[in-house]
Parts: structure tokens; sequence; C-alpha cells
């Protein structure tokens, strides 16, 4: 499991999540991630692309450009293999944080 401060995954596991179901574009992903959290995540453009290119230099994500209507060219980010296995992992750490996290709250004795 890996040991960075505070929960594992963050922002870039949601991220990966989204692109698992479906290429898409940044606005796009933002919106997702606002409206699937009930506007608990509501990133901004200055955060997202940073984190998308983090991603992309991991080879985590790849990104190509595609024509939208009204000849405006989109980029698109899409999940590649790496990527794939990268969010089983982030996944599974996710699962045992969290429910160390609902041991503590619930007050199970340690070390059993």
């Amino acid at each position: 499991m890996s040991k960075e401060k505070g929960a594992p995954g963050g922002t870039g596991m949601l991220l990966l999540s989204l692109l698992a179901r479906r290429d898409m574009y940044g606005y796009e992903m933002i919106e997702a991630l606002r409206l699937r959290s009930n506007h608990v995540f509501d990133l901004k453009a200055g955060t997202l692309y940073p984190l998308l290119h983090a991603l992309e230099e991991q080879r985590w994500v790849a990104s190509y450009d595609e024509t939208a209507g009204g000849g405006r060219v989109r980029r698109y980010y899409h999940l590649t293999a790496d990527g794939r296995n990268a969010l089983r992992e982030k996944e599974a750490e996710w699962a045992a944080y969290a429910e160390a996290v609902g041991r503590v709250l619930g007050g199970e004795p340690c070390g059993t």
C-alpha cells in the first residue's frame, strides 16, 4: 500500500475511474465529477489539466484531438492498459483505507 499522506488515490483515481467508462474531454470530466459527487468535487480547469498531464506522463492516460461541432477541436483523454492496472491498485488501496477508517470510527480493537 502507498505511503502517501492522507487518503490514497485522490482526484487522480477519480479521473481514472471516469475514463474507465469512456473517453472524455476536460470540461466533460469536470461536469461529470461535479454531478456524480453532488458538487463535492468542483474542479477548475487550472486544477484538472495539470492532473491530466501528470497522468499522461505516467502513461496511465493518452490524449487525442477530435473535431467537434462548429469545427472546434477537443482534446479527449483515454485510459491506457497501464492506467487500468493503476486504477485497480488505487481502488484496492482506497478500500483498505476506507476499511481502516471504518474500524477506527467503529471503535474496533487494534491488533486483531
